[in-house]
């Protein structure tokens, strides 16, 4: 909205206004303003959120430690969300596909979060919706998005099908349609993956914004034609509009981690996490870096493989692997106090985003 109004309609009466068409300004603010809003309707959510008691409670798969936190206000992703859309649409250009393709498929993974934890309130007991119906309406959702992207891309590319392959310099291949299950595969896959990571007081948030960090990097540069020769990457005309909207969802992250950090006001809940995840993994395929992904968000996968080996070896030998899964409950039952679980995680999220960032020249 900011780039019509100042840059397009007032730049030939105040020339500064020219700032506004560059991506990196917009970026700053976008997260800037995300960080504020966020800040400000934490404020405002969390007291109603605990006036209407939508109250986290102690679902017994978790430590016993765990009981303390009952009675902490959920839905907290509304504050991220809220933040994020908002900022989001004061920053960028209207006239990027790919970005309000992004924008919808988040909104959409976000009301399946929402509707899931209402019905946990409403119900108790952990009762939302059906692991079943959740999986199918996530599907559905990404088929939508990833078809949306794949047009989108055949217009803009000429390759939408293409899967590339970073540390291979022409390491491109072209899936034709069967991409689509591969992009329904990761935007799905991340959505749950985020989900299974929001355990502990902020460590989803950590490992989500060390992924964003990446992903705005890659999404900059495919955005760039110049960047994307002389870097051998995709370039994905309309992606550097994404770039901004990753670096809101940043700002919006911060807002809430002030309020997430250990011990946790309030909880994300699946409206955080599962439409985080979904953002993620739209991203990632939008720009065509699906690959980095998976080494920048490697906590994610983490804590995926960890469940799957769990259930996989009790399911077939009778024994668990783990003390118990997704696998940060492991190290908080061997002793490790939440908060250094936390940290630790965060620190190794870190490592594993600068690792997705050779990508850039190893090719």
């Amino acid at each position: 909205m900011f780039y019509y109004i100042f840059y397009q309609k007032l730049t030939h009466i105040f020339s500064p206004f020219n700032v506004f068409h560059y991506i990196t300004f917009r970026m700053i603010m976008a997260s800037l303003t995300a960080l504020g809003l966020s800040l400000w309707f934490g404020k405002i959510l969390i007291p109603k959120l605990k006036s209407m008691q939508f109250e986290d409670s102690f679902k017994g798969y978790e430590p016993q430690t765990h009981k303390q936190k009952s009675g902490t206000p959920t839905v907290g992703g509304l504050i991220i969300w809220s933040g994020f859309f908002v900022s989001a649409l004061m920053w960028i250009r209207f006239d990027s596909p790919l970005a309000w393709i992004v924008l919808l498929g988040s909104f959409l993974f976000m009301l399946i979060g929402f509707l899931d934890d209402f019905l946990k309130i409403k119900r108790g007991k952990n009762n939302g919706l059906k692991a079943k119906t959740k999986f199918f309406l996530q599907t559905i959702v990404a088929l939508v998005v990833a078809f949306m992207i794949f047009r989108v891309e055949q217009i803009l590319t000429g390759c939408a099908g293409c899967f590339y392959l970073p540390f291979i310099k022409h390491g491109v291949f072209d899936l034709g349609y069967f991409y689509l299950a591969v992009a329904v595969f990761v935007i799905v896959g991340s959505s749950n993956a985020v989900n299974l990571t929001d355990g502990l007081d902020g460590l989803a948030t950590g490992p989500s914004l060390t992924t964003i960090f990446s992903l705005t990097v890659f999404a900059y540069a495919t955005g760039n034609a110049i960047f994307a020769y002389y870097l051998h990457l995709p370039h994905v005309v309309g992606s550097g509009e994404i770039s901004v909207l990753l670096a809101a969802l940043a700002g919006s992250l911060l807002g809430f981690l002030w309020y997430n950090c250990y011990p946790a006001e309030v909880f994300m809940g699946d409206t955080g996490s599962l439409a985080l995840g979904g953002f993620l993994g739209i991203v990632a395929v939008a720009i065509k870096e699906e690959v980095v992904l998976a080494i920048a968000g490697g906590i994610f996968v983490l804590e995926t493989l960890s469940v799957i080996i769990q259930v996989a070896s009790y399911k077939t030998r009778g024994e668990r692997i783990f003390k118990m899964a997704p696998i940060h409950h492991h190290f908080e039952l061997k002793g490790w106090p939440e908060s250094k679980v936390i940290v630790r995680f965060w620190i190794i999220s870190l490592v594993l985003a600068l690792l997705s960032l050779t990508a850039l020249k190893l090719r």
